[in-house]
């Protein structure tokens, strides 16, 4: 019996020692087969957020930028930054090509390729625009004091022109708050830098760009309150004085369509002794003197743009924008809702008025300042078509909105092929030579 009993267990111990045996052997293959599948979707993970977070990527272009478009567009634009700000922002990953290097006011930059003022008008999302892939950054418009600006609504698209249409009113921060989030940027920046290099903050501060990058701008653009005299230049020094300091170049916005109490824009004399008042304000300071630049708009005659260039010579302003948006409408335009609306026009239909403007100030300032296009620009002909007029570089705005953050690679490398081996700044001023 015990022997019966002793054979049945040691049956049993042998099934079961065989069972664990076969056990075994399955695992091995199973586990194998885990290994792949957490490979691969870690593969595919890694692909997809690579692809997901590449600025050139089609999903931005075919997807996310047509999605934001069904909303509001003044609510597109504050997700927009929204996005920007807590770095949910595609980044564009390719180096610039030498070719499109550019030198101005003795600065490197390695693409002319700049955001013009009006995208990030409270300096919130510098770095994050920077990532896009933009040569300089431009923010602003700054008034001294916040104001909220004009009435909601006061944003309208015409997706079918390519256009927007803006009374915003210059509505932001406040000089303080806005200067206090540019300074805090860049010493936390050169912080971080002077840990990686070995170097002291102090030098590094004054060997950098103010951007805190090797070959990028940042440009502050600032304007009027409302509640300033037209005849006032009290808020240009002002501005100067608090923000000069943290720009690589620093934007008079003397043209704003919106903002009726900016003179400056028309009036020869309010614009002499704005343009005066600044220049000495910023030859007073002592460490740090930025290039002067002036925004002017599209809607100047011969002889306002005249008496402009000759201003801006005499008193050794550095640079000019050109332009601001205009007032005025194309025939298809003012046929539709959205033209009726009033405000600042942007856009292809700004095209030409700011490229005549550009080649006008290139000739009447005979390339002595730099200009920088801006208006209606959106691929890279447009962009070449600035240069050879006398930009030294470019500014786009409207266009991203419409086609998504990979359009500034996408210019960049058009531009290369369109240059065909030369250089962006042997280009500059062509048609004028």
């Amino acid at each position: 019996m015990f022997r019966i009993a002793a054979r049945a267990g040691g049956a049993h111990t042998r099934r079961s020692t065989g069972s664990r045996a076969f056990g075994s052997k399955a695992q091995a293959p199973s586990t194998a087969r885990n290994v792949a599948w957490a490979a691969g979707w870690l593969v595919v993970g890694g692909v997809g957020y690579l692809y997901a977070t590449d600025s050139s990527a089609g999903i931005h272009k075919y997807v996310s930028t047509p999605l934001m478009r069904l909303l509001d567009a003044e609510k597109a634009h504050d997700l927009a930054i929204f996005a920007l700000k807590h770095r949910l922002h595609p980044v564009d990953r390719k180096p610039d090509d030498a070719l499109l290097e550019v030198t101005l006011w003795g600065k490197r930059i390695s693409n002319p390729v700049g955001l013009a003022a009006g995208f990030d008008k409270n300096a919130e999302a510098i770095d994050a625009l920077f990532a896009l892939g933009f040569g300089s950054i431009e923010v602003g418009s700054i008034t001294p004091v916040a104001q909220a600006g004009n009435p909601k609504p006061r944003l309208f698209r015409a997706d079918e022109h390519g256009t927007t249409i803006n009374r915003m009113g210059l509505n932001n921060d406040g000089m303080l708050v806005c200067a206090d989030r540019i300074r805090t940027r860049f010493w936390r920046l050169l912080a971080a830098q002077s840990q990686k290099k070995g170097e002291t903050v102090a030098s590094l501060a004054a060997s950098v760009h103010r951007s805190a990058h090797s070959d990028r701008l940042l440009g502050i653009n600032l304007s009027k309150n409302k509640a300033s005299a037209a005849d006032s230049f009290a808020d240009y020094v002002a501005g100067l004085e608090a923000l000069g300091p943290y720009a690589d170049y620093f934007v008079i916005n003397v043209s704003c369509p919106n903002v009726k109490n900016i003179a400056a824009a028309s009036d020869v004399a309010v614009l002499e002794d704005t343009v005066q008042a600044v220049m000495r304000a910023r030859n007073a300071m002592s460490d740090y003197r930025p290039p002067v630049v002036l925004k002017i708009g599209p809607d100047n005659d011969a002889d306002q743009l005249r008496l402009i260039a000759q201003l801006a010579l005499d008193y050794g302003v550095d640079g000019i924008i050109a332009t601001n948006t205009t007032r005025s409408r194309p025939a298809a335009l003012a046929k539709t809702r959205v033209g009726n609306e009033d405000g600042g026009l942007s856009g292809p239909p700004l095209r030409d008025l700011a490229l005549a403007t550009t080649r006008e100030m290139y000739r009447l300032t005979r390339g002595r300042i730099p200009i920088i296009g801006c208006g209606g620009i959106s691929s890279a002909e447009d962009a070449l078509a600035f240069a050879r007029a006398g930009a030294s570089c470019v500014q786009i705005y409207s266009s991203m909105t419409l086609d998504g953050p990979g359009k500034v690679r996408e210019i960049k490398d058009d531009l290369v092929d369109l240059l065909k081996g030369r250089k962006w700044a042997d280009v500059v001023g062509e048609d004028a030579k």
